[in-house]
């Protein structure tokens, strides 16, 4: 595998480093083998065959045909050209649309958008255990209902929502699904089969690939529109010249979290489990959010009882995740409003995403270094 040279680092939901593998996967793209794809000679031909593989090594993880797979420049495209490009295919020039409360806000922000265009959008809370009530989603059904938003996780809270049975309900009614998966693989194991959704976005930094690389899964036969235009590629979903070292990565990276994802689950769930004990065995009180809710296994977030912004300042040693602000408000402080903490407890919440190279010497380190923090800001 490979190791950190940063402080310990359990901000692995906001980004992961790129896998050696991975890079040297990228390498020879960068320079010997810099033709696109679509170019007239046989050079090129064999960067379009590298390129297809990197495609069906993402399919693969995903679950699906290499052909439902379209590269994008990140998983926030991917949101994007999911939600319009379903609007602009809509046989109506208006509708109606649905969004969870934990959405990120390429997928809350791009809804918002079409209201410009005469498009209904609402919000569907969650739960206080994070889970958003598939019954919720039903509640709000009307007769122009066209597209339902629903992530696969919360990359704050961590936990994992019931897709499917959200989409049986709006397939029951042929309402569309787009499902925000970014935030598991390589964390958790399943493919679209489970999901059911009509779309899932994909993003490569998320799991150990180049940032600036995603994807989108999309259902064969479902209409999508393209909603930016020039040279026509990627199905005629996306123009521009393909980015190749990246989606090479991409499709390396895929393969990676294919093939590693159940070990690292078990041994991250492991790690995430004996940190909450470790924590709540030397800091009084501390209160897990969300515990009995089924969540990622790399994924902790816990109230203590001092400042997290304080507790970011004193421990040093360690990258972690606090809510940054009010207003406007930022991923972390909207997920903890939408189970209902108040600002207070929101102050003194940190959020800790483990990854692959989490080590149990390391958490040990973290448990340690957390209690003095307290200690001192206590003071």
């Amino acid at each position: 595998m490979f190791h950190l040279v940063y402080p310990i680092y359990l901000d692995f939901n906001r980004t992961t480093p790129l896998a050696p593998s991975v890079l040297e996967a990228m390498q020879g793209y960068w320079t010997h083998h810099f033709l696109l794809p679509g170019q007239e000679h046989p050079q090129a031909r064999a960067v379009a065959e590298s390129l297809e593989y990197a495609r069906e090594n993402v399919a693969t993880m995903v679950g699906c045909e290499a052909f439902e797979i379209v590269f994008t420049g990140s998983g926030t495209e991917a949101n994007n050209l999911a939600i319009l490009g379903a609007a602009a295919a809509a046989k109506h020039p208006r509708g109606h649309i649905l969004v969870s409360a934990l959405e990120h806000e390429s997928v809350c922000d791009t809804a918002a958008s079409l209201a410009q265009w005469g498009w209904d959008v609402d919000t569907v809370a969650c739960e206080r255990d994070g889970i958003v009530d598939p019954a919720r989603f039903e509640e709000a059904f009307r007769d122009g209902t066209k597209l339902v938003c629903i992530q696969a996780a919360n990359p704050i809270l961590g936990t994992v929502q019931r897709v499917r049975e959200i989409a049986d309900l709006c397939h029951a009614r042929g309402i569309a699904v787009h499902c925000d998966a970014t935030q598991v693989f390589g964390k958790l194991s399943f493919d679209v089969a489970m999901l059911r959704a009509d779309t899932v976005a994909i993003s490569g930094h998320k799991f150990y690939g180049p940032k600036g690389t995603g994807a989108l899964y999309v259902r064969r036969g479902y209409p999508l529109s393209a909603v930016s235009f020039g040279e026509s590629r990627e199905m005629g979903l996306r123009p521009g010249a393909e980015n190749v070292p990246g989606w090479i990565g991409l499709g390396a990276a895929a393969s990676l979290a294919h093939n590693a994802s159940d070990d690292a689950s078990i041994a991250m769930t492991r790690l995430r489990d004996h940190l909450a004990a470790s924590i709540r065995n030397v800091i009084d009180p501390a209160t897990v959010l969300c515990e009995s809710s089924e969540r990622l296994s790399n994924t902790l977030t816990i109230e203590l009882p001092a400042g997290a912004r304080q507790l970011q300042r004193a421990a040093r040693e360690l990258i972690f995740a606090t809510a940054m602000s009010a207003s406007p408000a930022d991923e972390m402080t909207r997920s903890l409003l939408a189970i209902g903490r108040t600002e207070n407890q929101i102050g003194k919440t940190v959020r800790f995403s483990l990854g692959w190279t989490t080590s149990h010497d390391q958490i040990d380190r973290v448990v340690e270094l957390l209690a003095e923090a307290v200690e001192v800001t206590a003071r």
